[in-house]
């Protein structure tokens, strides 16, 4: 089975909460605070590996969290941090945020991690809080708490060359002939259902080549085998079109030719402009050559053309040859471009004060997010070291910008607090 379009659902781990503990031992008769931070959560790190080739394992494990960090613990010792998780995939696999589409990764490099989310930071426990006029806090702070992100998983096969061209024009054949691929080859009236991937040796130098599922009419509009292959050739240098001269199968060989360019340019412009070899296979089974001198005729003197048979080996040399010499004047592969549009970018500065209602006001942001984690509202000593927070950050102030009056209702969060002048 071949699977290269999944939707998973990946989460960094949460930060462990600060402990609250007082330090109590015979002979330190004020002992204070003592409660350590809690660990940091695991990140979620994605791998390209040369061991797969395919997601076909993310069909059926679709969830993906990394470890919780642990909390803090007494005489100020730090919770232990959750451990990293990381998802490998088949190099080539680029990874979008499954809302935007927009691309967040590119799996381009074997080996290379990406961190994609990382854990959330540790609570601090209330050692932190200590302070001249707050000898003794009971109050710690929680973990930080992190989002379960989807995304789509897209592999796009990392290869030299793309095979292209009509079902049963001999790809298949030609690729097993000129490399060392061994693709599943038969008279099927079908296309290849995977793509094969195969190392082309020309003398001291190498190149991949890619087999890709055979296209038809209407593939950049989903038929057939439609989108699901076409992204296999967005990242191949030039590609090789082959065509059956022997027309056998009834079609008309530069109907094909032009038919497959046009769905190239609809799904993607870039494809399109490809530098491209067209092949004339199957000349074996030509009782003259007239087809292949009207195709040539038909196509101009611009395009190059070198007629081959795949099954008799008849002028594959002169075939790799042309391949070779055109991707020595072409650029190497690039990895996708990554678009920065803060996917998991942790906003702790934030701060937005709304008007709700004639008496009601709402404060929210990444920044009180991050304050908030450290509230017990029914402890006195966190109550009033929020409220002296709000109050030196200058929120305060904001609320009054806004019309607060003595007696309204302040909404942080899930909690209303009264508004006392």
């Amino acid at each position: 089975m071949f699977i290269d379009n999944v939707k998973i659902y990946i989460k960094a781990g949460n930060g462990g909460k600060g402990a609250i503990s007082f330090r109590r031992e015979k002979g330190i008769p004020n002992g204070g605070p003592d409660g350590g931070n809690g660990g940091r959560g695991g990140n979620i790190i994605f791998r390209a590996s040369r061991d797969l080739n395919n997601l076909v394992g993310f069909r059926f494990h679709s969830h993906f969290r990394a470890e919780n960090g642990q909390p803090g613990g007494t005489n100020n010792k730090i919770g232990k941090s959750g451990e990293d998780l990381v998802i490998e995939v088949p190099q080539g696999t680029v990874v979008k945020d499954d809302e935007t589409g927009k691309v967040i990764a590119d799996l381009f490099y074997l080996d290379k991690d990406v961190v994609l989310l990382r854990g959330g930071e540790g609570g601090k426990g209330n050692c932190f809080f200590k302070s001249a006029t707050r000898q003794a806090p009971h109050f710690s702070q929680t973990g930080e708490t992190t989002k379960e992100y989807a995304v789509r998983l897209e592999l796009k096969t990392l290869a030299d060359v793309g095979l292209i061209g009509y079902p049963n024009v001999g790809k298949s054949t030609l690729l097993s002939v000129i490399s060392n691929a061994k693709p599943k080859i038969a008279n099927y009236h079908f296309t290849t259902l995977t793509p094969n991937l195969g190392v082309v040796k020309y003398y001291e130098h190498s190149f991949v080549v890619a087999d890709i599922p055979g296209l038809i009419e209407g593939a950049s509009d989903g038929q057939g085998l439609g989108h699901d292959f076409l992204r296999h050739i967005e990242r191949t240098r030039m590609l090789v079109h082959v065509i059956d001269i022997s027309s056998e199968d009834g079609r008309e060989p530069f109907l094909d030719y032009l038919t497959i360019n046009d769905e190239l340019k609809k799904f993607n412009a870039k494809l399109a402009s490809l530098p491209q070899i067209v092949v004339l296979n199957k000349i074996d089974r030509l009782r003259d050559f007239f087809a292949v001198d009207e195709f040539k005729m038909r196509l101009g003197k611009d395009k190059k053309v070198v007629a081959i048979s795949a099954v008799c080996r008849e002028n594959i040399e002169e075939l790799i040859r042309n391949i070779w010499q055109q991707l020595e004047k072409l650029p190497p592969q690039v990895p996708v471009d990554v678009e920065e549009f803060g996917f998991d970018k942790k906003d702790t500065t934030a701060i937005n004060v709304e008007k709700l209602g004639e008496h009601l006001y709402e404060v929210s942001g990444g920044f009180i997010d991050n304050i908030s984690r450290g509230i017990v509202v029914n402890d006195y000593e966190s109550l009033s070291y929020f409220w002296k927070r709000l109050k030196n950050d200058g929120i305060i102030d904001m609320l009054k910008e806004k019309g607060v009056k003595d007696g309204d209702t302040i909404r942080i969060g899930k909690v209303d607090f009264e508004y006392i002048e």
